[in-house]
């Protein structure tokens, strides 16, 4: 039977239902560091995804791979929990402060790193930002085919995969070879919950650097290989320096304003055109729409 073996992109996000006046830095970057961190929901549907890929082909092997920080490791242990069989983690001071193309270079780097994959699975975007851009970029620079807003794997066999996308205004069934990548929509089956088998098995697995940081043992985990989470570096990818982090970062932050609305300013309308017709004009006329 065949087997495929998969790379699922995931990307650990602020929360953005906790953001406050402090979630951006004095030049223009998410301060991480004081808002609390989850696993990309849109990534969630993409690994559940690559789950379904692997219970029709058992012998399917999962990747997960995440750029970030060492805390960032935390969803390679959620995606564990829900089946995924190894995990990467790309940290190194030298991405701080990537876009997306310095973000997708650093990514297509490990991937070729990874080597020998068929399927790169990742969410359509990233709610810290909603570019949409890695997953696409990152097939451009791996120089493989790509189908983006992905809803459901219609079939799969040892040489195509159909997939039906979900577009503004319908749906389309489109096919491609392999290597190819996918991103998924958020109108794709949620994630399946965690395994408490897996769970228990995994929910001490870590890098080294975050082993080093506690007060156990960091070489205590030596004999358990399901536990060590592989960690890359710059010095670990062949990569230009010039394209990573802030430097290789085209887009610049200009301005951040934080808008808070006040109850005083919501206005209740009527089910009658008119009203609403009116508002809208105000919202043209304000440049808020249009």
């Amino acid at each position: 039977m065949k087997s495929f073996r998969i790379v699922v992109l995931a990307k650990q996000v602020p929360d953005t239902r906790n953001v406050g006046k402090d979630a951006m830095k004095a030049d223009g970057t998410v301060n991480r560091a004081i808002l609390p961190a989850i696993f990309n929901p849109e990534d969630l549907h993409a690994l559940e995804q690559a789950l379904c890929i692997k219970d029709r082909f058992p012998d399917s092997t999962i990747t997960l791979l995440t750029m970030g920080p060492v805390r960032a490791a935390e969803i390679l242990r959620e995606g564990f929990y829900r089946g995924a069989d190894d995990g990467i983690l790309l940290t190194d001071r030298a991405f701080a402060g990537s876009d997306t193309l310095a973000t997708s270079y650093a990514l297509s780097c490990a991937i070729r790193k990874i080597k020998n994959f068929d399927i790169i699975v990742c969410g359509r975007q990233a709610i810290d930002g909603d570019t949409a851009q890695v997953g696409p970029q990152v097939a451009e620079k791996l120089g493989i085919p790509q189908i983006t807003y992905a809803e459901e794997i219609v079939s799969l066999t040892e040489n195509k995969i159909q997939i039906k996308r979900r577009l503004e205004r319908g749906v389309e069934i489109v096919e491609s070879s392999f290597p190819v990548l996918i991103t998924v929509n958020n109108s794709a089956p949620h994630c399946r919950p965690r395994n408490a088998k897996r769970l228990m098995k995994y929910k001490h697995a870590s890098t080294l650097s975050k082993r080093q940081e506690s007060e156990e043992d960091y070489l205590s985990t030596g004999n358990h290989a399901h536990l060590n989470i592989k960690e890359w570096g710059v010095v670990d990818i062949e990569c230009d320096h010039a394209q990573l982090g802030l430097g290789g970062s085209p887009t610049k932050v200009k301005k951040v304003d934080n808008i808070v609305f006040q109850s005083k300013e919501s206005r209740r309308l009527d089910d009658f055109d008119d009203d609403i017709n009116v508002l809208m004009k105000e919202l043209i006329t304000s440049h808020i729409i249009g």
